[in-house]
């Protein structure tokens, strides 16, 4: 009964409605987290996001689909679809007779794209900037060989293209779209059937961290050389190359978060 009260507690807070083109500007370009201009999708993303922030903790059961329905002002149906994108993201299970209870933590979906922005925006960023990079870690220099070795001359022109876009970029913002493409363009260049599909999966974490490493002052100067580096490496079909070159920018890469977090303000 506690732990009922307490999701009943942290669901009570009113829901600011929003206006399709309010929802839709919050959805970063290009994103591929679920959309919020929908009802049951708007319902989604606030239990969803104190479901991450901590408001509501694993092993807590949900208000009965009643009492949601009237404290959200909206049909059951709305919350029934509410409820299975929550599900479906691992963040809930519903069962006869014992409702819905928010699952543990290491039962969630952490690679869905929602997960990922809800967590960037709600949680300690030192834990989540340092998880991903070491992901990245992992994968990109392996990638960068594979793209040297394997990459043929459309995948290589797109390398180069993203590059000169980031180049062409005014500011940090106007870098984050060619600089994820760079980055994804080098993954689909390792014609590896598993790891360009990983690479989009993690798109909504390398966006954001490039949305808050691409303003530090002076970010952009030291890392074009390193991805310049990476690019003539590729294109030169030199693999430990490519692979140093990725390791060395990723490594930059870490720093400039370490140096932009203290500054870095969150927000839904």
């Amino acid at each position: 009964m506690a732990a009922h009260a307490d999701a009943a507690g942290a669901l009570s807070r009113p829901v600011q409605r929003r206006s399709a083109a309010s929802a839709r500007a919050d959805q970063p370009q290009g994103s591929k987290t679920f959309s919020r201009r929908s009802l049951h999708g708007q319902i989604a993303y606030d239990i969803g996001t104190r479901i991450v922030r901590g408001d509501i903790q694993p092993g807590t059961v949900l208000p009965n689909e009643s009492d949601l329905s009237t404290q959200f002002s909206v049909s059951r149906t709305a919350l029934r679809e509410a409820i299975k994108v929550l599900a479906a993201k691992g963040l809930v299970e519903s069962r006869p007779k014992t409702g819905t209870r928010v699952r543990p933590r290491g039962e969630w979906n952490m690679l869905d794209p929602d997960l990922l922005a809800w967590q960037f925006a709600t949680q300690p960023m030192e834990r989540l900037a340092k998880d991903l990079f070491e992901i990245r870690q992992v994968i990109e220099p392996a990638a960068a060989a594979m793209a040297a070795e394997r990459g043929d001359d459309d995948q290589r022109a797109a390398i180069t293209r993203a590059f000169a876009d980031m180049e062409a970029a005014p500011d940090g913002d106007a870098s984050v779209e060619p600089d994820l493409r760079f980055h994804q363009s080098i993954l689909a260049a390792s014609n590896n059937e598993f790891l360009q599909p990983l690479g989009s999966l993690i798109e909504t974490a390398m966006a954001s961290s490039f949305r808050i490493t691409n303003n530090e002052p002076g970010a952009l100067q030291v890392s074009l050389p390193l991805h310049r580096a990476v690019r003539d490496a590729i294109l030169a079909r030199q693999p430990e190359e490519a692979r140093q070159a990725m390791r060395i920018l990723l490594e930059d890469a870490a720093r400039d978060m370490v140096r932009a977090l203290p500054h870095f303000k969150p927000t839904l």
